[in-house]
């Protein structure tokens, strides 16, 4: 039987409900939404786009990190946006930021999200490392 190990990731607030920033089992990490929050806990919904994303990604790393695992290692992301028309801006910063690696995606147009940002992301990853710590 596998061993469920909760991750909170170094560097990230602690989450705001009853949940964990990941969950690894069997070798995979099942990582939280995640919201452009910055590390003392400040929403940057009134901030650009494109530094939204960035955060959003700092934090993945961030939880990646936490979980043994990196981006290369990312295999399904799930990306929520309250405005459709961003999806070929978030494409554009979303490739870069990969570089060569290409997971499954889904991008969902939502009416709106928590705080008022501009996007939320979810992902599934390969997971090894011992740095995720049990709560």
């Amino acid at each position: 039987m596998s061993e469920i190990r909760l991750v909170t990731a170094n560097g990230l607030p602690a989450p705001g409900g009853h949940y964990s920033h990941a969950v690894v089992v069997s070798g995979l990490a099942f990582i939280s939404g995640l919201l452009p929050v910055d590390p003392a806990g400040n929403a940057l919904a009134d901030e650009p786009f494109e530094v939204q994303v960035a955060q959003v990604f700092n934090n993945l790393d961030e939880v990646l990190a936490g979980c043994g695992s990196s981006r290369s290692q990312l295999a399904q992301v799930r990306v929520y946006l309250t405005d459709v028309g961003l999806w070929g801006q978030f494409n554009a910063l979303y490739a870069n930021w990969m570089e060569g690696h290409r997971p499954a995606r889904c991008i969902v147009p939502v009416p709106t999200l928590h705080f008022g940002v501009a996007l939320e992301l979810e992902a599934v990853a390969l997971a090894s490392g011992p740095a995720a710590q049990k709560e």
